[in-house]
């Protein structure tokens, strides 16, 4: 049985008014178990809190920093946690 964890992700480059926000959510929810957010910061990032499996997480995470994103990703900074929960399913903020 995978542990539960948390992954926060700061997401750099050309990555707001481009979708990333929604083709993030679309892709935690194909990974599925997954929740939390995806939110455009007021310097240009997308911040991306996801709960669930390690696995799903390390999925999510992957696919941020691959090249079938939305735009453009510079980098991906990530810093893992113990989930807090409170989520209702993964939201656009």
């Amino acid at each position: 049985m995978s542990e539960d964890v948390r992954l926060i992700a700061w997401v750099r480059g050309h990555v707001q008014g481009v979708g990333f926000r929604w083709f993030t959510r679309a892709k935690a929810l194909e990974i599925g178990g997954l929740s939390g957010f995806a939110l455009n910061l007021a310097d240009g990032r997308v911040q991306v809190v996801a709960e669930g499996s390690r696995e799903g997480c390390e999925g999510l995470l992957d696919w941020l920093q691959g090249s079938d994103t939305p735009g453009r990703v510079d980098g991906v900074t990530e810093i893992w946690d113990t989930p807090r929960g409170g989520y209702d399913g993964f939201a656009i903020r």
